[in-house]
Protein backbone atom coordinates (compact mmCIF):
# COMPACT_ATOMS: atom_id res chain seq x y z
CA UNK A 1 0.00 0.00 0.00
CA UNK A 2 2.92 2.00 0.55
CA UNK A 3 3.20 2.83 -2.87
CA UNK A 4 -0.10 4.25 -3.40
CA UNK A 5 0.32 6.86 -1.16
CA UNK A 6 3.46 7.84 -2.23
CA UNK A 7 3.49 11.06 -4.03
CA UNK A 8 3.62 10.52 -7.90
CA UNK A 9 6.14 12.36 -9.85
CA UNK A 10 4.85 15.40 -12.10
CA UNK A 11 1.33 15.46 -9.77
CA UNK A 12 0.89 18.97 -8.46
CA UNK A 13 -1.78 18.39 -4.88
CA UNK A 14 -2.84 21.76 -5.26
CA UNK A 15 -3.99 21.16 -8.70
CA UNK A 16 -5.35 17.52 -8.12
CA UNK A 17 -7.35 19.46 -5.32
CA UNK A 18 -8.61 21.99 -7.25
CA UNK A 19 -9.98 19.38 -10.13
CA UNK A 20 -11.60 17.24 -7.69
CA UNK A 21 -13.78 19.35 -6.87
CA UNK A 22 -14.30 20.93 -10.26
CA UNK A 23 -15.48 17.25 -11.17
CA UNK A 24 -18.09 17.32 -8.49
CA UNK A 25 -19.31 20.55 -9.07
CA UNK A 26 -19.96 19.45 -12.83
CA UNK A 27 -21.40 16.01 -11.66
CA UNK A 28 -23.94 18.07 -10.26
CA UNK A 29 -25.23 19.90 -12.68
CA UNK A 30 -26.84 16.86 -14.46
CA UNK A 31 -29.14 16.77 -11.31
CA UNK A 32 -29.56 20.35 -11.61
CA UNK A 33 -30.29 19.85 -15.33
CA UNK A 34 -32.56 17.59 -14.46
CA UNK A 35 -34.58 20.36 -11.60
CA UNK A 36 -34.30 22.68 -14.83
CA UNK A 37 -36.40 20.16 -17.66
CA UNK A 38 -38.43 18.84 -14.91
CA UNK A 39 -39.65 22.36 -14.43
CA UNK A 40 -40.45 22.80 -18.02
CA UNK A 41 -42.26 19.58 -18.91
CA UNK A 42 -46.58 18.95 -17.79
CA UNK A 43 -46.55 17.59 -14.20
CA UNK A 44 -47.55 14.27 -15.19
CA UNK A 45 -43.95 14.02 -17.00
CA UNK A 46 -42.11 15.61 -14.05
CA UNK A 47 -40.31 12.30 -13.19
CA UNK A 48 -39.64 10.74 -16.30
CA UNK A 49 -37.77 13.93 -17.51
CA UNK A 50 -35.72 13.83 -14.41
CA UNK A 51 -35.23 10.42 -14.67
CA UNK A 52 -33.84 10.40 -18.26
CA UNK A 53 -30.96 12.71 -16.32
CA UNK A 54 -30.22 10.12 -13.41
CA UNK A 55 -30.01 7.17 -16.02
CA UNK A 56 -27.66 9.53 -17.97
CA UNK A 57 -25.40 8.97 -14.87
CA UNK A 58 -25.48 5.56 -14.65
CA UNK A 59 -25.50 4.73 -18.61
CA UNK A 60 -22.93 7.22 -19.30
CA UNK A 61 -20.57 6.59 -16.42
CA UNK A 62 -20.39 2.74 -17.49
CA UNK A 63 -19.89 3.14 -21.89
CA UNK A 64 -17.38 6.06 -20.91
CA UNK A 65 -15.06 3.55 -18.56
CA UNK A 66 -15.55 0.84 -20.73
CA UNK A 67 -14.81 2.15 -24.55
CA UNK A 68 -15.68 5.83 -24.21
CA UNK A 69 -12.58 7.70 -22.64
CA UNK A 70 -10.13 5.80 -24.49
CA UNK A 71 -12.43 6.48 -28.26
CA UNK A 72 -11.68 10.02 -27.14
CA UNK A 73 -8.26 9.95 -25.27
CA UNK A 74 -5.75 7.21 -26.13
CA UNK A 75 -3.58 7.79 -29.03
CA UNK A 76 -3.85 10.52 -31.33
CA UNK A 77 -5.88 9.21 -34.86
CA UNK A 78 -7.61 11.31 -37.00
CA UNK A 79 -11.04 10.44 -36.73
CA UNK A 80 -11.26 8.00 -33.45
CA UNK A 81 -9.12 7.05 -30.68
CA UNK A 82 -7.29 3.81 -29.92
CA UNK A 83 -8.70 0.84 -27.55
CA UNK A 84 -5.85 0.67 -25.16
CA UNK A 85 -7.71 2.44 -22.47
CA UNK A 86 -10.83 0.42 -22.88
CA UNK A 87 -12.45 -0.47 -19.01
CA UNK A 88 -9.29 1.80 -17.91
CA UNK A 89 -6.52 -0.03 -18.76
CA UNK A 90 -3.47 1.96 -18.24
CA UNK A 91 -5.42 4.91 -16.23
CA UNK A 92 -3.78 4.95 -12.81
CA UNK A 93 -1.83 8.01 -10.35
CA UNK A 94 0.44 8.91 -12.97
CA UNK A 95 0.02 12.29 -14.18
CA UNK A 96 -2.10 12.96 -17.31
CA UNK A 97 -0.01 13.84 -20.03
CA UNK A 98 0.13 17.64 -20.84
CA UNK A 99 -1.43 17.76 -17.20
CA UNK A 100 -0.18 17.74 -13.54
CA UNK A 101 -3.58 16.00 -12.46
CA UNK A 102 -3.71 12.04 -11.94
CA UNK A 103 -5.29 10.61 -14.82
CA UNK A 104 -7.82 9.01 -12.79
CA UNK A 105 -9.15 12.49 -12.10
CA UNK A 106 -8.47 13.25 -15.63
CA UNK A 107 -10.60 10.34 -16.76
CA UNK A 108 -13.00 11.39 -13.84
CA UNK A 109 -13.57 15.30 -14.90
CA UNK A 110 -14.48 14.02 -18.76
CA UNK A 111 -16.86 11.59 -17.75
CA UNK A 112 -19.00 14.22 -16.17
CA UNK A 113 -18.63 15.77 -19.91
CA UNK A 114 -19.73 12.98 -20.96
CA UNK A 115 -23.23 12.44 -18.53
CA UNK A 116 -24.77 15.72 -18.40
CA UNK A 117 -24.47 15.83 -22.52
CA UNK A 118 -26.23 12.90 -22.65
CA UNK A 119 -28.95 14.18 -20.42
CA UNK A 120 -28.86 17.35 -22.83
CA UNK A 121 -29.98 15.51 -26.03
CA UNK A 122 -33.32 13.68 -23.71
CA UNK A 123 -34.46 17.50 -23.62
CA UNK A 124 -35.64 17.04 -26.97
CA UNK A 125 -37.81 13.99 -27.03
CA UNK A 126 -39.31 14.40 -23.46
CA UNK A 127 -43.11 13.72 -22.50
CA UNK A 128 -43.30 10.68 -25.63
CA UNK A 129 -40.16 8.71 -25.67
CA UNK A 130 -40.42 5.33 -23.57
CA UNK A 131 -37.83 5.19 -21.27
CA UNK A 132 -36.03 1.83 -22.12
CA UNK A 133 -35.03 2.73 -25.67
CA UNK A 134 -34.13 6.07 -24.16
CA UNK A 135 -31.43 3.94 -21.82
CA UNK A 136 -29.97 1.96 -25.05
CA UNK A 137 -29.34 5.49 -27.53
CA UNK A 138 -27.80 6.89 -24.32
CA UNK A 139 -25.31 4.14 -24.59
CA UNK A 140 -24.73 4.18 -27.91
CA UNK A 141 -24.74 7.70 -28.20
CA UNK A 142 -22.13 8.30 -25.54
CA UNK A 143 -19.80 6.31 -27.89
CA UNK A 144 -20.58 6.97 -31.56
CA UNK A 145 -21.35 10.95 -31.07
CA UNK A 146 -19.77 12.14 -27.98
CA UNK A 147 -16.58 10.40 -27.60
CA UNK A 148 -15.75 10.96 -31.23
CA UNK A 149 -16.38 14.54 -31.22
CA UNK A 150 -14.73 14.70 -28.03
CA UNK A 151 -11.55 12.69 -29.51
CA UNK A 152 -11.88 15.81 -32.63
CA UNK A 153 -11.88 18.55 -30.37
CA UNK A 154 -9.76 17.69 -27.48
CA UNK A 155 -8.38 14.36 -27.81
CA UNK A 156 -5.87 14.98 -30.11
CA UNK A 157 -8.27 14.44 -33.27
CA UNK A 158 -8.32 16.30 -36.59
CA UNK A 159 -9.78 19.62 -35.74
CA UNK A 160 -7.93 19.90 -32.89
CA UNK A 161 -4.55 18.71 -34.99
CA UNK A 162 -5.45 21.22 -37.82
CA UNK A 163 -5.76 24.34 -35.11
CA UNK A 164 -9.29 24.18 -33.90
CA UNK A 165 -10.14 25.95 -29.99
CA UNK A 166 -12.39 24.39 -27.67
CA UNK A 167 -11.53 25.52 -24.34
CA UNK A 168 -14.51 23.31 -22.60
CA UNK A 169 -16.51 21.69 -25.12
CA UNK A 170 -18.16 23.85 -27.40
CA UNK A 171 -17.55 21.26 -30.06
CA UNK A 172 -18.95 17.66 -28.53
CA UNK A 173 -21.13 18.89 -25.26
CA UNK A 174 -22.76 21.72 -26.79
CA UNK A 175 -23.02 21.79 -30.65
CA UNK A 176 -22.97 17.80 -30.55
CA UNK A 177 -26.12 18.12 -28.15
CA UNK A 178 -28.06 20.80 -30.12
CA UNK A 179 -27.74 19.57 -33.17
CA UNK A 180 -28.31 15.26 -31.92
CA UNK A 181 -31.29 17.46 -30.20
CA UNK A 182 -32.72 18.56 -33.74
CA UNK A 183 -32.36 15.41 -35.12
CA UNK A 184 -33.93 13.56 -32.23
CA UNK A 185 -36.80 15.47 -32.39
CA UNK A 186 -37.24 15.15 -35.73
CA UNK A 187 -37.02 11.38 -36.06
CA UNK A 188 -39.03 10.45 -32.79
CA UNK A 189 -41.88 12.91 -34.28
CA UNK A 190 -44.16 15.88 -31.85
CA UNK A 191 -46.11 15.13 -29.45
CA UNK A 192 -49.75 15.05 -29.94
CA UNK A 193 -50.82 17.94 -28.48
CA UNK A 194 -47.96 20.02 -29.96
CA UNK A 195 -49.43 22.94 -32.19
CA UNK A 196 -53.09 22.29 -30.91
CA UNK A 197 -52.59 23.71 -27.00
CA UNK A 198 -50.94 25.48 -25.07
CA UNK A 199 -47.65 22.75 -23.69
CA UNK A 200 -46.73 25.30 -20.67
CA UNK A 201 -44.13 24.69 -17.72
CA UNK A 202 -45.47 23.67 -14.76
CA UNK A 203 -42.66 25.11 -12.36
CA UNK A 204 -41.06 27.92 -13.04
CA UNK A 205 -39.47 27.28 -9.73
CA UNK A 206 -37.62 24.43 -10.70
CA UNK A 207 -36.78 26.24 -13.81
CA UNK A 208 -34.81 28.99 -12.05
CA UNK A 209 -33.32 27.09 -9.64
CA UNK A 210 -32.06 24.31 -11.80
CA UNK A 211 -30.52 27.11 -14.20
CA UNK A 212 -28.74 29.15 -10.87
CA UNK A 213 -27.48 25.14 -9.68
CA UNK A 214 -26.71 24.69 -13.25
CA UNK A 215 -24.41 28.27 -13.59
CA UNK A 216 -22.73 27.03 -10.15
CA UNK A 217 -21.35 24.11 -11.46
CA UNK A 218 -20.62 25.57 -14.43
CA UNK A 219 -17.60 26.48 -12.53
CA UNK A 220 -16.05 23.52 -12.25
CA UNK A 221 -16.95 22.86 -16.12
CA UNK A 222 -15.22 25.67 -17.56
CA UNK A 223 -12.78 26.57 -14.74
CA UNK A 224 -11.63 23.11 -14.45
CA UNK A 225 -10.79 23.08 -17.87
CA UNK A 226 -7.54 24.57 -17.74
CA UNK A 227 -7.02 21.39 -15.46
CA UNK A 228 -4.50 23.45 -12.88
CA UNK A 229 -5.13 26.26 -10.87
CA UNK A 230 -3.29 28.31 -13.58
CA UNK A 231 -4.08 31.34 -15.38
CA UNK A 232 -6.27 29.55 -18.09
CA UNK A 233 -8.64 28.32 -15.04
CA UNK A 234 -8.65 31.63 -13.68
CA UNK A 235 -9.61 33.20 -17.21
CA UNK A 236 -12.38 30.55 -17.81
CA UNK A 237 -13.75 30.83 -14.04
CA UNK A 238 -14.26 34.72 -14.17
CA UNK A 239 -15.48 34.95 -18.07
CA UNK A 240 -18.17 32.08 -16.30
CA UNK A 241 -19.21 34.78 -14.50
CA UNK A 242 -19.29 38.02 -16.35
CA UNK A 243 -20.68 36.67 -20.15
CA UNK A 244 -24.07 34.79 -18.80
CA UNK A 245 -24.72 38.21 -16.90
CA UNK A 246 -24.75 40.12 -20.11
CA UNK A 247 -26.78 37.47 -21.55
CA UNK A 248 -29.34 37.93 -18.64
CA UNK A 249 -29.27 41.56 -19.55
CA UNK A 250 -30.27 41.11 -23.44
CA UNK A 251 -32.32 38.71 -22.93
CA UNK A 252 -34.46 40.83 -20.32
CA UNK A 253 -34.42 43.68 -22.74
CA UNK A 254 -35.61 41.67 -25.51
CA UNK A 255 -38.40 40.20 -24.02
CA UNK A 256 -39.32 43.84 -23.01
CA UNK A 257 -39.59 44.63 -26.31
CA UNK A 258 -41.64 41.49 -27.39
CA UNK A 259 -43.75 40.87 -24.34
CA UNK A 260 -43.68 43.86 -21.91
CA UNK A 261 -42.62 40.97 -19.51
CA UNK A 262 -39.56 39.99 -18.07
CA UNK A 263 -39.98 36.02 -17.67
CA UNK A 264 -39.04 33.90 -15.30
CA UNK A 265 -38.03 31.09 -18.32
CA UNK A 266 -36.27 33.28 -19.91
CA UNK A 267 -34.55 34.48 -17.43
CA UNK A 268 -33.46 30.91 -16.86
CA UNK A 269 -32.85 29.89 -20.49
CA UNK A 270 -30.55 33.45 -20.26
CA UNK A 271 -28.13 32.08 -17.88
CA UNK A 272 -27.64 28.84 -19.88
CA UNK A 273 -27.29 30.50 -23.00
CA UNK A 274 -24.36 32.69 -21.45
CA UNK A 275 -22.87 29.42 -19.72
CA UNK A 276 -22.82 28.07 -22.93
CA UNK A 277 -21.44 30.36 -25.01
CA UNK A 278 -18.32 31.03 -22.96
CA UNK A 279 -17.70 27.57 -22.85
CA UNK A 280 -15.92 26.86 -25.93
CA UNK A 281 -13.97 30.49 -25.65
CA UNK A 282 -13.30 31.08 -21.83
CA UNK A 283 -9.84 30.38 -21.66
CA UNK A 284 -8.82 32.37 -24.86
CA UNK A 285 -10.90 35.37 -24.96
CA UNK A 286 -9.98 38.68 -22.53
CA UNK A 287 -12.82 39.33 -19.89
CA UNK A 288 -14.03 42.29 -21.95
CA UNK A 289 -14.34 40.46 -25.06
CA UNK A 290 -16.08 37.64 -22.90
CA UNK A 291 -18.78 40.56 -22.37
CA UNK A 292 -19.52 40.98 -25.35
CA UNK A 293 -20.47 37.23 -26.38
CA UNK A 294 -22.91 37.46 -23.75
CA UNK A 295 -24.31 40.04 -25.09
CA UNK A 296 -24.23 38.87 -28.60
CA UNK A 297 -25.31 35.68 -27.75
CA UNK A 298 -28.37 36.44 -27.05
CA UNK A 299 -29.77 37.35 -30.34
CA UNK A 300 -29.10 33.99 -32.53
CA UNK A 301 -30.64 31.93 -29.98
CA UNK A 302 -33.38 33.92 -28.62
CA UNK A 303 -34.46 34.15 -32.32
CA UNK A 304 -33.98 30.22 -33.17
CA UNK A 305 -36.43 30.24 -29.96
CA UNK A 306 -39.19 32.30 -31.15
CA UNK A 307 -38.52 30.31 -34.83
CA UNK A 308 -38.93 27.18 -33.72
CA UNK A 309 -42.25 27.56 -32.05
CA UNK A 310 -43.68 28.79 -35.16
CA UNK A 311 -42.69 25.21 -36.91
CA UNK A 312 -43.88 22.17 -36.69
CA UNK A 313 -40.43 20.92 -34.97
CA UNK A 314 -41.27 19.90 -31.33
CA UNK A 315 -37.82 20.01 -29.93
CA UNK A 316 -39.12 20.51 -26.95
CA UNK A 317 -37.06 22.14 -24.33
CA UNK A 318 -35.00 24.08 -27.11
CA UNK A 319 -31.66 22.29 -26.84
CA UNK A 320 -31.02 23.63 -30.70
CA UNK A 321 -31.24 26.95 -29.42
CA UNK A 322 -30.07 26.87 -25.68
CA UNK A 323 -27.05 25.09 -26.51
CA UNK A 324 -26.20 24.25 -30.27
CA UNK A 325 -26.87 27.34 -31.62
CA UNK A 326 -25.05 29.57 -28.30
CA UNK A 327 -22.55 26.76 -28.81
CA UNK A 328 -21.75 27.42 -32.45
CA UNK A 329 -21.61 31.32 -32.16
CA UNK A 330 -19.07 30.88 -29.12
CA UNK A 331 -16.90 28.98 -31.63
CA UNK A 332 -17.23 31.12 -34.09
CA UNK A 333 -16.09 34.05 -31.61
CA UNK A 334 -12.85 32.52 -30.79
CA UNK A 335 -12.41 33.07 -34.41
CA UNK A 336 -12.61 36.80 -34.32
CA UNK A 337 -11.29 37.37 -30.86
CA UNK A 338 -9.13 35.07 -29.30
CA UNK A 339 -6.42 37.00 -28.11
CA UNK A 340 -2.28 35.28 -27.81
CA UNK A 341 -1.96 38.16 -24.89
CA UNK A 342 -4.53 36.29 -22.70
CA UNK A 343 -4.50 32.47 -23.90
CA UNK A 344 -0.53 32.08 -24.80
CA UNK A 345 -2.19 30.08 -27.82
CA UNK A 346 -3.93 31.91 -30.53
CA UNK A 347 -4.95 35.25 -32.36
CA UNK A 348 -7.95 35.55 -34.25
CA UNK A 349 -8.88 37.99 -36.87
CA UNK A 350 -9.31 40.62 -35.10
CA UNK A 351 -5.87 40.62 -33.94
CA UNK A 352 -4.19 39.26 -37.57
CA UNK A 353 -5.01 35.91 -37.52
CA UNK A 354 -7.36 34.97 -40.37
CA UNK A 355 -6.65 31.40 -40.30
CA UNK A 356 -7.79 30.88 -36.41
CA UNK A 357 -11.44 31.90 -38.12
CA UNK A 358 -11.27 29.61 -41.05
CA UNK A 359 -10.50 26.84 -38.56
CA UNK A 360 -13.40 27.84 -35.77
CA UNK A 361 -15.35 27.81 -39.38
CA UNK A 362 -14.28 24.33 -40.22
CA UNK A 363 -15.81 22.64 -36.54
CA UNK A 364 -19.07 24.65 -36.88
CA UNK A 365 -19.74 22.61 -39.74
CA UNK A 366 -18.15 19.84 -39.52
CA UNK A 367 -19.34 18.70 -35.80
CA UNK A 368 -23.30 19.82 -36.27
CA UNK A 369 -23.36 17.75 -39.47
CA UNK A 370 -21.73 14.90 -37.53
CA UNK A 371 -24.02 14.65 -34.87
CA UNK A 372 -27.38 15.35 -36.58
CA UNK A 373 -26.31 12.59 -39.22
CA UNK A 374 -25.10 9.86 -36.93
CA UNK A 375 -27.90 10.53 -34.14
CA UNK A 376 -31.01 10.04 -37.31
CA UNK A 377 -29.04 6.63 -38.26
CA UNK A 378 -29.05 5.46 -34.68
CA UNK A 379 -32.40 6.42 -33.75
CA UNK A 380 -34.26 4.74 -36.75
CA UNK A 381 -32.23 1.57 -36.34
CA UNK A 382 -33.31 1.68 -32.72
CA UNK A 383 -37.12 2.02 -33.87
CA UNK A 384 -36.61 -0.77 -35.46
CA UNK A 385 -35.80 -3.56 -32.66
CA UNK A 386 -37.84 -1.70 -30.17
CA UNK A 387 -40.83 1.31 -30.69
CA UNK A 388 -39.48 4.77 -29.74
CA UNK A 389 -42.64 6.50 -28.70
CA UNK A 390 -45.07 5.56 -26.49
CA UNK A 391 -48.66 5.14 -27.62
CA UNK A 392 -50.96 8.38 -27.33
CA UNK A 393 -53.02 6.81 -24.52
CA UNK A 394 -49.92 6.39 -22.90
CA UNK A 395 -48.65 10.05 -23.52
CA UNK A 396 -52.41 11.10 -22.48
CA UNK A 397 -51.76 9.55 -19.29
CA UNK A 398 -48.28 10.91 -18.44
CA UNK A 399 -44.62 9.24 -19.04
CA UNK A 400 -44.73 9.31 -15.30
CA UNK A 401 -47.16 6.81 -14.58
CA UNK A 402 -46.57 4.26 -17.78
CA UNK A 403 -42.59 4.46 -17.81
CA UNK A 404 -42.19 4.19 -14.26
CA UNK A 405 -45.42 3.59 -12.18
CA UNK A 406 -45.30 6.77 -10.30
CA UNK A 407 -46.08 10.17 -9.97
CA UNK A 408 -44.55 13.62 -9.21
CA UNK A 409 -47.34 14.93 -7.25
CA UNK A 410 -49.63 12.16 -5.80
CA UNK A 411 -53.03 14.01 -4.97
CA UNK A 412 -52.68 15.19 -8.55
CA UNK A 413 -55.54 14.71 -11.53
CA UNK A 414 -55.70 10.82 -12.18
CA UNK A 415 -54.06 9.58 -8.50
CA UNK A 416 -56.70 8.10 -6.27
CA UNK A 417 -55.40 7.15 -2.76
CA UNK A 418 -55.41 3.57 -2.04
CA UNK A 419 -55.21 2.86 2.18
CA UNK A 420 -54.67 -1.19 2.00
CA UNK A 421 -57.01 -2.83 4.59
CA UNK A 422 -54.16 -4.60 6.45
CA UNK A 423 -52.79 -1.66 7.98
CA UNK A 424 -50.42 -1.98 4.86
CA UNK A 425 -48.59 1.43 3.17
CA UNK A 426 -50.59 3.75 1.88
CA UNK A 427 -50.16 4.06 -1.75
CA UNK A 428 -51.10 5.78 -5.14
CA UNK A 429 -53.58 4.37 -7.74
CA UNK A 430 -53.97 5.87 -11.04
CA UNK A 431 -57.48 5.34 -12.88
CA UNK A 432 -56.85 5.03 -16.54
CA UNK A 433 -57.96 8.15 -18.11
CA UNK A 434 -60.37 6.80 -21.41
Amino acid sequence: MSGLTAAVAGVDTGDTAWMLVATALVLMMTPALGLFYAGLVRSKNTLNTFMMCVAAIAVATVTWAAVGYSIAFDGDGSIVGGLGHAFLNGVDFAPREGTTIPELVFFAFQATFCIITVALVSGAVVERMRFGPFLVFAALWSVLVYAVLAHWAFGGGWLQAGGTLDFAGGIPVEMGSGFSALAAALVVGARKDYGRQALLPHNAVYVLLGAGLLWFGWFGFNGGSGFSTGDASVLAFTNTLLCPACTLIVWFALDLLRGRKVTAIGAATAIVVGCVAITPAGGFISPGWAMLLGALAALPSYAIIVWRTRTRVDETLDVLAAHGTAGLFGILFIGFFAELAWNGVSDGLFYGNAAQLGDQALAALAAPAYAFVVTCVLLKAIDVVMPLRSTAKEEALGMDVVQHGEEAYVTGEGAILVVPEDGGPVGAAVADPG
